[in-house]
């Protein structure tokens, strides 16, 4: 983050800002649209013992709740009516390019253009209803299995608690959805990204806290906590670079003739990121992994004996879940890589519009290329998630540092990052344009 920060401040003049009103605009509906979110993670969902529920998440902290629940900014954890966020749009979205992939119907869909974009984007809709209601009743009958020596977490269970916990969740998530869509279009950034980027950044000052007062009682060493923040500036800055980076393969455009004149002949480039994949299969790993964890809470240790020994193995730091959650990464950015991207398909665009590599034949051997270059960049760029995301799990395995703002965590807060000062970047230059061309026919007239 401090990279891109300090990126905006070379490239934006921040004496245009104060100019650029409808940019201010922008960013004063942006603050409020999440504000009005981190309000809501703290509106309860009644008939829940909030002690009860307190304890009980402090034992599924390493399991996939707790996971859910840092990218809910807390809400799971109080059981507000947020406590689904946005991850049921998500779940759906990925859904959706996944059958898109698959299903010839969705794919000439996909083609139609805006028309086509928007029936998806219905039909994304409606799949966050399904998802965000199953997974409401799931944590309905889950919540009223939960019970300890103060009693059980919900005061009165049964059909009516149910219902009502279905359909304040479901519509905790269809507002937070509509809020995500409100964002985007009349404020800066992407809506959802942002909407995930304040529930994982709200969690980290108390984060922050637990490490430094383990620090003070002499758990952890003043070097450790030092070394900790350094080395976290120091991935932040790693992720930027990666994340950024790509590869430039030129195109060309054939010269020809109209009547006298020559049009064409100019030269472009095709952007291949390193990381195409973006957050997906950290995500896609730590939620399949951690599900055995899960379950085996959830049993309270009352299930089979393969089960326990299973959660044994695949607990945090163990060679085991290290070496299958970094071969699980590598597999998801391979999958996930090539439905976003086709190399048969761009090629079949650069050959219609007379586009070609210099050097290789358009169609088949274009196709053949990109896909020998996306393999190699895929390689490289699986090797860096992996990386980014085993770091926090060992050092929570080797000093047990309770700092969760790692791995998957931190490659969306610094994306997000990213993106938004992008975005605000493009509007300052927006308005510097406009700025320019009133001036120009202001000119024009006296002249």
């Amino acid at each position: 983050m401090a990279s891109a920060a300090e990126q905006l401040a070379a490239n934006i003049n921040f004496g245009a800002l104060s100019k650029a009103t409808e940019l201010k605009k922008r960013i004063w509906f942006t603050l409020g649209a999440l504000v009005i979110y981190r309000l809501g993670t703290y509106i309860p969902i009644p008939g829940i013992d909030p002690t009860v529920l307190a304890e009980f998440f402090q034992q599924q902290a390493g399991g996939i709740v707790g996971l859910f629940n840092v990218f809910a900014g807390g809400a799971l954890g109080r059981m507000s009516i947020f406590a689904l966020n946005i991850m049921p749009y998500i779940s759906a979205a990925i859904i959706m390019q996944l059958m898109t992939a698959v299903s010839p119907k969705l794919e000439a869909l996909k083609k139609e253009g805006e028309s086509g974009r928007k029936k998806i984007n219905q039909y994304t809709r409606y799949g966050t209803v399904l998802l965000a209601a199953f997974q409401a009743y799931g944590i309905a009958i889950g919540m009223e299995s939960v019970a300890n020596e103060s009693g059980p977490a919900v005061s009165d269970p049964g059909l009516f608690f149910r219902m009502t916990t279905v359909i304040t969740l479901t519509g905790g998530t269809i507002f937070l959805m509509w809020l995500g869509e409100q964002i985007t279009q009349r404020g800066v950034g992407n809506g959802i990204s942002l909407i995930i980027f304040a529930g994982i950044v709200a969690n980290l000052p108390s984060a922050l806290a637990t490490t430094l007062e383990l620090g003070r009682t002499g758990a952890l060493g003043a070097g450790i906590i030092i070394g900790l923040l350094v080395m976290a500036v120091a991935v932040i800055a790693f992720i930027v670079f990666m994340e950024r980076a790509q590869r430039r393969v030129i195109v060309q455009y054939p010269k020809r003739q109209v009547g006298s004149k020559m049009f064409g002949g100019e030269s472009s480039h095709l952007p291949l990121k390193l990381n195409s994949a973006g957050v997906i299969p950290p995500i896609f790993a730590s939620s399949l992994l951690l599900m055995p964890l899960t379950v085996a809470g959830f049993s309270g240790g009352g299930g089979p004996d393969w089960l326990t020994q299973l959660t044994a193995l695949l607990g945090h730091g163990q060679p085991l879940y290290l070496t299958i959650y970094m071969a699980m990464i590598v597999f998801f950015c391979f999958f996930y890589t090539s439905i976003v991207f086709n190399p048969a398909d761009t090629a079949d665009n650069l050959k219609k519009h007379g586009g070609f590599i210099p050097g290789i034949r358009p169609g088949a051997n274009t196709a053949e290329y990109l896909n020998y270059l996306q393999v190699r960049l895929t390689t490289v760029g699986s090797a860096y998630l992996a990386l980014v995301c085993l770091l926090p799990e060992l050092l929570i395995a080797e000093y047990a540092v309770p700092f969760y703002f790692g791995g998957t965590s931190l490659l969306i807060v610094v994306s997000v990052t990213m993106d938004t000062v992008g975005q605000i970047h493009s509007h300052l230059l927006a308005h510097q344009y406009e700025g320019l061309i009133k001036k120009a026919k202001l000119r024009g007239r006296r002249g």
